[in-house]
């Protein structure tokens, strides 16, 4: 992987410049990202929204070193990783990269101290098991190490996840729906955890959500259309993010008609 540096901008935790990922050749080809760009200061929290097909989740893999950009850079941490071979960016995502995924993604065959510091023995570090416990202690499951993912309930396994992404110190936090199979009571649980993890951990939180409520936990909000950036929200709310959400939707229903008739 180049190990080309982003010029100077004030400490950015993420960034891409004119990012544009298309799948499909010739007349089946589609852009699912087309041109975005965009800037995420260190220790901030950011949701990302978007109608149905406007490229929220292509967004997620590109930015998180998942997937390869057909056009423009991503900068992690200051440092170029849309481009470089598989292993170099594997590597490089398991030393800055945290996941939290909507299903959890636990092996169910490690207890809860064994999922949480097996991305470090995957990335060839070897764990800290005090602080790996003090982690699990942080999100309320100090009396839980040897516990499978099935003895626990889905909130209580979405707060290992949380842990597990803290375990390697990652730059950047990557969050898709990490609330979407939860009730009430554990999304907002899980919200406030991953609050925590900027404001005392000091890592930058990116989120795809569908649910205003969960948007309304993040510092801002960014909306996608048609695999654009078309807005941008600060202090959300709530109904600010629904309301924004309700005409974006009818925007591009309105321009898809159009695009039909």
């Amino acid at each position: 992987m180049t190990t080309h540096r982003a010029p100077a901008g004030g400490g950015e935790a993420l960034r891409l410049a004119s990012v544009r990922k298309v799948y499909g050749t010739g007349d089946n080809a589609v852009a699912a990202l087309d041109g975005v760009t965009l800037s995420l200061a260190p220790a901030t929290f950011t949701a990302v929204m978007g109608p149905s097909g406007s490229g929220k989740s292509t967004l997620l893999q590109c930015a998180a070193g998942l997937d390869q950009p057909t056009e423009g850079q991503v900068f992690l941490d200051g440092a170029e990783m849309s481009r470089g071979t598989e292993t170099a960016v594997t590597k490089f995502r398991r030393q800055h990269v945290g996941f939290v995924f909507q299903q959890f993604n636990l092996l169910p065959t490690l207890t809860v101290l064994q999922n949480v510091t097996l991305p470090l023995r995957l990335a060839g570090r070897k764990p800290d098991r005090n602080r790996c416990t003090a982690l699990l202690e942080r999100v309320g499951l100090g009396d839980r190490l040897d516990h499978r993912p099935a003895e626990l309930s889905g909130g209580q396994q979405q707060r290992v996840a949380i842990a597990r992404a803290l375990a390697a110190r990652p730059t950047v936090i990557f969050a898709d729906e990490p609330t979407g199979a939860l009730d009430s009571t554990s999304a907002r649980e899980v919200l406030a955890l991953l609050q925590e993890t900027v404001e005392v951990f000091g890592r930058t939180v990116v989120m795809v959500t569908h649910d205003p409520v969960a948007a309304s936990y993040a510092g801002s909000v960014l909306f996608l259309a048609d695999g654009r950036l078309v807005g941008q929200l600060a202090s959300p709310t709530a109904e600010t993010v629904a309301a924004r959400m309700t005409h974006l939707g009818d925007a591009v229903s309105a321009r898809r008609a159009a695009v039909g008739a």
